[in-house]
């Protein structure tokens, strides 16, 4: 007998990191597997694009508008599910309606899913938009839900103030395309090596904290530094790059990187990154510099597949030790994929996920 399965998440297939690399890559799985499945995005795909214009409020004001009528809509056809998948929440702004009808009145089992610690505020939401948003509706999904999905220890220890079934779920990548030919010493060469870092605008403030760093070492040994986002932060460097992110690139550019680097604030948004950005680059053989906060310590081993900094002065050495050791970088990126497969890839947790439908 076939299982049904809603899914419900705030953006279109295919366009957000966070659906992408939790659950979208398990889709296939769950055909094989007789799950059918369904998808609503709070954003349609036009919608979603025109939250990013400049200006144009009419057209987002109808893009949210839109997606509240969407979810009023898919309440009718709710009951004929076993289970509603929801990744971070169903609306927006506002208490958590849909959460609770679909959980108390249409009485489905929720299987809560959610990466980020999104019932704090970050620091860059006003107080109006902090209060419009709502974050307390959060550990209320928690409650309702039948199952919890986190992506580290610290929002799982958070879930489970509110629900009792807390699954810890990393975010994973698919490594038969995140991977990367065994790289050979190349002694001859003369490119410059590549630190990296990829993200959105929403995170390029991270860099700020590096950057002094990143100065002071162009002023020993040569470098390049690339930065792939969907906004160029015209980094003060003398040999910086910009690669504007696009999906159907995105494997190849993180290629010209040769190291990764990840800093963080030590505060307690940051304890609820899920580290993907490390994911990423170990994944094709990169090692990586971050910082030890959250669950960067778990998937940089320290010294075997990057290196954790909390100071100026061991960014700098690390990046500096790196930089100079090409025969170093190779190990570490050998011992990165070998983590990723084993621990963060779609083969290693395809049957924790399924596991979530028994």
């Amino acid at each position: 007998m076939k299982r049904k399965l809603l899914i419900l998440a705030p953006y279109p297939l295919g366009e957000a990191p966070s659906q992408r690399f939790r659950f979208e890559h398990f889709l296939p799985t769950l055909d094989s597997e007789r799950i059918e499945w369904s998808f609503q995005s709070f954003y349609s795909v036009k919608g979603w694009k025109n939250l990013y214009l400049e200006g144009q409020q009419l057209k987002k004001i109808i893009a949210i508008a839109s997606g509240y009528l969407r979810r009023f809509l898919i309440l009718f056809n709710v009951t004929k599910y076993d289970y509603v998948l929801i990744h971070r929440e169903l609306t927006p702004l506002g208490p958590p309606v849909f959460e609770w009808l679909i959980a108390k009145v249409l009485r489905k089992k929720i299987i809560f899913d959610f990466d980020d610690a999104i019932w704090m505020n970050d620091g860059h939401d006003s107080g109006l938009l902090w209060k419009l948003k709502w974050r307390s509706k959060i550990a209320s999904t928690c409650k309702w839900s039948w199952n919890v999905t986190a992506g580290n220890d610290f929002l799982a220890d958070f879930a489970k103030n509110y629900c009792q079934q807390v699954v810890f779920f990393p975010t994973v990548v698919n490594t038969s395309i995140h991977q990367m030919e065994t790289r050979q010493p190349n002694p001859g060469t003369t490119q410059l090596p590549t630190i990296g870092w990829t993200g959105s605008h929403s995170t390029l403030f991270y860099l700020d904290s590096l950057l002094p760093v990143l100065q002071k070492l162009e002023q020993e040994i040569d470098f390049a530094f690339l930065v792939i986002a969907n906004k160029n932060p015209e980094l003060p460097l003398k040999n910086f790059r910009f690669i504007k992110w696009k999906r159907e690139t995105e494997v190849d550019d993180l290629r010209k990187m040769d190291i990764g680097v990840m800093p963080l604030e030590d505060n307690e948004w940051s304890k609820g990154k899920c580290g993907f950005k490390l994911i990423q680059y170990l994944s094709i053989g990169v090692p990586a510099v971050a910082s030890p906060i959250g669950v960067n310590p778990q998937i940089i081993r320290d010294g075997e597949t990057g290196y954790l900094s909390n100071t100026p002065e061991e960014w700098g050495a690390y990046l500096k030790k790196l930089l100079a050791d090409e025969v170093l970088r190779i190990q570490m990126g050998k011992k990165g994929m070998d983590l990723i497969e084993k621990e963060y890839s779609v083969n290693s947790q395809t049957e924790k996920f399924l596991s979530l439908f028994q």
